[in-house]
């Protein structure tokens, strides 16, 4: 062994005669007690060696430092099959998306092992040059993917995800029961906006403020700017948020601007969703009207799981205090190298190609899907995604989602305007980025219309033939009771399966 090495080179360098260790024996040598002590005492050499033979041995004790296969088969297993999903199936939900190799990597880097509360520069913790390198790389790229001017922006980094970091905004711009307006959740808007009920306050937005709603006008299914100035005139808001997670077209900031500056109050955007877009100059920016911008970093951004609020320079020190010590602990140093990959990416000529093709892949199966027959709420889209209502065909946004998911098409059933319930909607939310960035373009995408629609008759025949009550339950444990008899039903999961399998998935080759 490397140690065993070493103590033998300990053994045979010997000190010049009259060394001071050597004389220190010599003066021992009439004291006997104390110079058997001596005799029996390892060198100072051979003392490192040991220890070192022994750190070997502990690593080899207390750690199993082998490939996830051979330390967590099951974990394995899962994740295989979960990849196999993805690469077989077609990814629509507008919320999701597939990062990049490179951002995995750091992702799944050694960050993950540093401690940092605090900021670059200003932390509680020793050892973080190289975290705070990260972190300043990371603020000055985020700056630079939107085209903002350091003198007047700054942004923090550190928000685990979206919905930290717009409770962070609402603790640094607010106090307790102060009002909030923000998009309705059925009409499109986000939980973390206020959204409540008459029976209970679902958001804890909602339960520390007070929120009242804006909608979209139902004849047209765009926000309706006309009522929400009349009802912020009348609610005074402190904050109005303009943003959605399942709105298809662009907000009038400046139109919004002039409502926030009506009532005296703040006004925040959520691109959450947008982001990529944004950064890429495709849809309209919240930048030039805006005091504060929130998004997460995963959704079109294609960067890890995590979060970003963009502030005017007026608000750091309040936004910075709330989001550590306000609402977090250390921050995730894994995800912000990974944000800072993905960064640098969203400022490639490559990635606005790439998110001029996600609004181009929406248009074309948001046609497609008109095409069919199909009512789109708001009549298209203007970014990345698309609200079908599917009350017109007959059918829910709950059980079409379980058939689609059947055959292998993923996306999330989501509220329209006019429904009450948000479990059985009756709508679903359609994405582009995903199989975008798998490499699909509008042709392939007017063919996943027509799988669409296959699925959808199929969803509207199995609700028809239902037995008992015809309750939702019923309807899934009909579905699952046809699988392996319905040929219609088999013959479009192959045809997704294969479709699918042709385009190429971006993350480690062969890996998990």
């Amino acid at each position: 062994m490397q140690g065993v090495a070493f103590a033998q080179l300990g053994a045979s360098a010997a000190r010049p005669q009259g060394a001071p260790a050597q004389r220190g024996i010599q003066r021992l040598a009439s004291r006997p007690h104390q110079a058997r002590l001596v005799a029996q005492a390892p060198s100072r050499t051979a003392c490192r060696a040991s220890t070192l033979e022994r750190k070997v041995d502990a690593s080899a004790m207390f750690f199993e430092d082998g490939s996830l296969d051979e330390v967590d088969p099951e974990i394995a297993s899962i994740i295989r099959q979960e990849k196999r999903r993805q690469v077989t199936g077609l990814e629509l939900i507008a919320s999701e998306n597939f990062t990049s190799r490179a951002v995995m990597a750091a992702v799944g880097s050694c960050m993950t092992n540093k401690y940092s509360e605090g900021l670059p520069g200003a932390r509680y913790y020793g050892g973080n040059e190289f975290i705070d390198q990260a972190e300043s790389l990371c603020q000055s790229r985020a700056l630079a993917a939107f085209g903002l001017d350091p003198a007047a922006w700054g942004v923090n980094v550190q928000p685990y995800s979206g919905s930290p970091a717009n409770f962070a905004v609402y603790t640094a711009l607010l106090q307790p029961h102060d009002r909030i307006m923000g998009l309705d959740l059925p009409h499109g808007g986000h939980l973390t906006h206020g959204f409540w009920t008459a029976k209970r306050r679902v958001s804890a937005t909602s339960v520390y403020f007070e929120s009242m709603p804006y909608r979209l006008d139902e004849a047209t299914g765009l926000v309706d700017y006309e009522a929400l100035a009349r009802s912020a005139a009348l609610f005074r808001p402190r904050l109005i948020i303009a943003g959605a997670s399942a709105y298809s077209r662009d907000f009038d900031y400046a139109r919004m601007r002039g409502i926030a500056d009506a009532s005296g109050a703040y006004l925040m955007a959520d691109m959450a969703h947008i982001s990529g877009l944004v950064a890429a100059g495709v849809v309209a920016s919240p930048f030039h009207h805006a005091d504060v911008v929130t998004t997460t970093s995963h959704k079109s951004l294609r960067g890890p799981r995590g979060g970003l609020i963009f502030f005017r320079k007026a608000l750091e020190a309040a936004i910075n205090q709330a989001v550590f010590p306000g609402i977090q602990g250390g921050p995730h140093n894994h995800t912000i190298s990974g944000l800072a990959v993905a960064l640098k990416q969203a400022a490639s000529p490559e990635f606005r190609a790439y998110q001029q093709q996600v609004v181009a892949n929406a248009r074309a199966l948001a046609a497609r899907l008109q095409k069919l027959g199909y009512t789109l709420v708001s009549g298209g889209t203007d970014n990345h995604l698309i609200l079908v209502d599917l009350k017109p065909a007959g059918i829910d946004g709950a059980r079409a989602q379980h058939v689609l998911d059947a055959v292998h098409i993923t996306l999330n059933k989501n509220s329209v305007p006019g429904d009450r319930s948000a479990v059985i909607p009756g709508g679903v939310r359609i994405g582009s980025p995903a199989l975008t960035t798998r490499g699909l373009r509008e042709t392939d995408f007017e063919r996943v219309g027509d799988m669409f629609h296959a699925a959808i008759g199929i969803a509207r025949d199995l609700a028809a033939s239902t037995p008992g009550e015809g309750k939702l339950r019923d309807f899934v444990a009909h579905l699952e009771a046809q699988r392996g008899q319905r040929a219609d039903l088999a013959a479009l999961a192959a045809e997704v399966e294969e479709f699918a399998s042709a385009f190429p998935m971006p993350g480690v080759p062969g890996g998990l």
